[in-house]
């Protein structure tokens, strides 16, 4: 069985939820919230995430994020990653804390993005631990309806912007929305044994399936493998924004490391899905084993350099607009 399709793109809006292993506790005091909040935090300052909505239960968590730079996996990876090392160190444990990797519904903005806002929130209500939206600590709830600088870091002005461009009827209309239970379509949404990973109207659906498929090219998917570009179009492409010629992407000095094509070559696995051989051949790497290590350091300097990690998201940005236009 396959794993689900990634869907990553510039501006894509995510209800994000993990699960404690074997339902077990992720949060059993103050500081476990406290120090998830602070690392949710520096995931935002680090890769351009802006968190619009949280709500931190025991054992598991839901968050409402977009991703400017189309990178919610390298986010979660950061998110996931680093609060397991800090509770881990904290207690004395090791070994994992989540269930396995997050899970992800991609959120079409103009229709479901205050439905998906009021669900998190009233989290704390359909579980039968707070009599109101109000009564729960660990949610965003409280940074909605306070002006705060606390709550400097909580993207909420454009979900309020939705109910009125006047602050103050922003805020009534929020606090009256919440209030109300879910909307029949949410709960129906939610319900279903294996929900769907994107929320919209059909229209968005229909422009999903045609135009995004990022973070895994499948076999089985063959409108995925349309979409992907060559490895041409990759080293072109690379060549351009980094101002390299492309016998530069060909070879690698001992000692020295070669940016531009070491993001050539993880470009070509995460755009395209191609084979490490196919990589390998096309770009002077002669084992399949240096061809992963290479995909792999990548992946942990992205992580590590903000100022790359948004030269790479700007760069797959590209490809994805020439997507659309053709």
């Amino acid at each position: 069985m396959s794993r689900p399709l990634r869907i990553e793109y510039p501006g894509a809006w995510y209800h994000v939820m993990n699960r404690g292993r074997r339902g077990e506790e992720i949060f059993s005091d103050q500081t476990d919230y406290e120090t998830f909040l602070a690392v949710l935090k520096e995931a935002g300052a680090l890769f351009g995430v802006r968190v619009a909505a949280y709500c931190l239960m025991p054992n598991h968590y839901h968050l409402l994020v977009q991703t400017p730079a189309g990178n919610i996996s390298r986010v979660m990876r950061q998110v996931n990653g680093i609060y397991t090392q800090r509770y881990n160190r904290r207690k004395g444990y090791d070994g994992q804390l989540f269930r396995g990797r997050y899970k992800s519904i991609l959120v079409e903005e103009d229709n479901y993005l205050l439905e998906m806002l009021r669900y998190i929130h009233r989290n704390p209500v359909r579980a039968g631990i707070a009599e109101s939206v109000t009564d729960y600590p660990w949610s965003s709830h409280h940074g909605y309806v306070s002006k705060a600088k606390k709550w400097g870091w909580l993207y909420k002005e454009k979900l309020l912007g939705m109910f009125s461009g006047v602050p103050a009827k922003a805020e009534r209309a929020y606090v009256s929305f919440v209030q109300l239970s879910d909307s029949e379509e949410m709960t129906a949404f939610f319900n279903k044994k294996n929900p769907v990973s994107v929320l919209g109207s059909g229209e968005f659906l229909e422009w999903i399936k045609g135009e995004y498929y990022l973070e895994k090219r499948h076999e089985e998917v063959p409108a995925a493998k349309a979409l992907a570009p060559s490895i041409a179009e990759i080293k072109q492409a690379v060549c351009r924004d980094f101002g390299v010629d492309e016998q530069s992407l060909l070879s690698a000095r001992r000692g020295q490391v070669n940016t531009p094509r070491n993001v050539a070559v993880y470009l070509s696995r995460k755009l395209a899905a191609l084979r490490h051989a196919e990589i390998g051949a096309a770009f002077g790497i002669k084992k399949n084993s240096s061809v992963s290590s290479v995909i792999l350091r990548t992946e942990r300097l992205l992580d590590e350099d903000r100022k790359l990690g948004r030269v790479v998201g700007v760069l797959i940005g590209k490809f994805i607009k020439s997507q659309e236009q053709t």
